[in-house]
């Protein structure tokens, strides 16, 4: 199976068509994780709120596909909100997967009425500046979510993270 990539905006492709691991019971992660990348999926996409990304992992060391040719993304779970949080998130993260780095870090939820937002962002940055992502974001954004969270600039560009309401 071929997969298009489309290309971020600090350079990093990712696949267009990618095996999600949401409501993929723990214990037949590893299992289902496996096929679908035997079946051609390079983009595998879990999160610390599924309870799978240990089977993810598992899979990912079984399969026999070199690491650099898979796209693993996690996400950010909502006790993780806070910058100290979000790095101890991460880093449970990491373990759970059994990787020294993951290709996208996204903020699950942004839940911005918990007033941490900004703080969480400043961690996923440190997060990719470190390069143990090599690209960090934001999901499930809604009408109540901010439009930008500022950053500091990087090299001669300011970064910004961007929502657009994707659904009504």
């Amino acid at each position: 199976m071929a997969v298009s990539s489309v290309v971020l905006n600090n350079e990093v492709a990712i696949p267009q068509l990618g095996f999600g691991g949401w409501q993929v019971p723990a214990g037949d992660t590893a299992k289902v994780v496996r096929t679908a990348i035997e079946a051609g999926y390079r983009g595998i996409d879990t999160a610390a709120s599924y309870r799978n990304e240990a089977g993810v992992g598992e899979a990912i060391r079984s399969v026999g596909v070199p690491r650099d040719e898979l796209f693993i993304t996690t996400k950010l779970p909502n006790p993780g909100h806070g910058y100290d949080a979000a790095l101890r998130a991460f880093d449970a993260s990491l373990a759970e997967l059994g990787l020294d780095r993951v290709d996208l870090y996204l903020i699950h939820w942004p839940m911005p009425t918990r007033g941490k937002y900004v703080e969480t962002w400043r961690a996923l940055e440190k997060l990719y500046a470190d390069g143990r992502t090599r690209a960090i974001g934001v999901s499930n954004c809604g009408s109540s979510t901010p439009s930008t969270a500022s950053s500091p600039k990087r090299g001669a560009r300011s970064r910004r993270a961007r929502c657009s309401r994707t659904r009504p």
